[in-house]
């Protein structure tokens, strides 16, 4: 399983699949507030991202993806910004 819940937060590991969006999206409902780690993962599903886009969780994690770290979370931060 690539998306992992430890306490109020969340980890995703490893190439999360169209399948964790679901996942990710009921913990998300069930714990607001909680924090997403990103160090572990490797890459992520559109319908990830859209979940992660819908509920604006705190973001944390340096993944080492240069696409991810680079592009993809900043994107996503600048997101909440507007």
């Amino acid at each position: 399983m690539s998306v992992v819940q430890d306490g109020k937060v969340i980890r995703l590991e490893g190439y999360c699949r169209v399948e964790e969006a679901e996942i990710l999206t009921a913990l998300l409902q069930r714990s607001p507030g909680s924090t997403l780690d990103l160090a572990r993962c490797d890459g992520l599903h559109a319908a990830v991202v859209q979940a992660i886009l819908a509920f604006c969780p705190p973001l944390s994690g340096n993944p080492a993806d240069p696409f991810l770290r680079d592009w993809l979370i900043p994107a996503m931060a600048g997101e909440r910004q507007h």
